[in-house]
């Protein structure tokens, strides 16, 4: 008989399973461009740039969030209620209690950053607070307490400098191409094969638009987990389940919301849309909230 257990091990597998396609992708872009130009220096130059960023980012990921989602810091005195659940879950899961934000914002939505276990922040906007029940709010917390016991972060900067090293190199291809670098086609194509190069351009065009579906498919495949994690860590999954409907019924959108960050939060910070066809869902951030109310109930992850 299935349970939170067995379906919590299933998207770990299949998150694992969109990471190798990831690297799949990465090692098809420099194969084209080291192919199709014979220069390996702009592999080197486009990862060493990538990876530079990224780990920057992800060293002051928490500063740069925070910054950008207008979030200050509390103590005990001024949330007990808030901080009472944070620090009784966190003792539950086995976690360091992470630092505590408020974001002064009527939209409902909270998230969690940092580094690791030991910087963690669960930053909460003022709307979220307003609308939900101690129930609701434990299950919203447990839900972001479970992305930093699984270590979301981490993975996210990872997809990051994936997409990213894609991404740039990509354009760079693009780029040369466009102001007529004729280095590699004046040498005839190596032998002509000419089917050879028109893959090679294909994969590097499309290889960006590749990248960023994996990307939001493992953040889809990320909140689900974390929606399984938390019900396990609050044995209600009926508290995060509700509090996903009150959220999803305020049609309010974030006002500091930025692309960038959209995939940290609990819900969509552009849309409160519940339900999505095929299409749509292969760009949302998040599955779809009447998707995860379900299996939340049912227990099907």
């Amino acid at each position: 008989m299935a349970t939170l257990y067995t379906h919590k091990d299933r998207n770990i597998l299949k998150t694992w399973l969109f990471m190798v396609m990831f690297f799949a992708v990465v090692i098809g872009v420099g194969w084209a461009v080291s192919w199709y130009y014979r220069n390996t220096a702009i592999l080197y130059v486009a990862v060493a740039f990538s990876v530079f960023m990224n780990v920057l980012s992800y060293w002051y990921s928490d500063t740069i969030v925070l910054r950008m989602a207008g979030a200050r810091p509390v103590d005990r005195e001024s949330y007990r209620e808030l901080w009472n659940i944070i620090e009784n879950l966190s003792i539950t899961a086995g976690l360091p209690m992470p630092r505590v934000y408020i974001i002064n914002d009527p939209s409902p939505n909270a998230f969690a950053t940092g580094r690791n276990h030991e910087h963690a922040v669960i930053a909460f906007t003022t709307g979220i607070l307003h609308i939900l029940n101690r129930q609701e709010l434990e299950g919203v917390a447990a839900h972001e307490l479970s992305h930093i016991g699984n270590r979301d972060m981490l993975l996210s900067t990872v997809i990051v400098v994936l997409v990213g090293f894609v991404t740039i190199v990509s354009d760079m291809f693009l780029r040369m191409t466009f102001w007529g670098n004729s280095g590699r086609r004046s040498e005839g194509g190596r032998g002509g094969n000419q089917f050879t190069i028109i893959i090679a351009i294909v994969l590097i065009v499309l290889a960006p638009i590749a990248a960023t579906l994996m990307r939001l498919a493992i953040s889809r495949k990320r909140e689900l987990l974390a929606d399984a994690s938390g019900a396990l860590l609050t044995r209600y999954p009926e508290g995060l389940a509700s509090a996903l409907e009150k959220i999803s019924s305020v049609g309010i959108p974030l006002r500091k919301a930025s692309n960038a960050t959209a995939h940290l939060y609990i819900s969509d910070p552009f849309t409160k849309e519940q339900r999505a066809g095929f299409f749509e869902k292969l760009f949302m951030t998040h599955p779809p909230v009447i998707e995860r109310v379900a299996a939340l109930r049912s227990g099907d992850y």
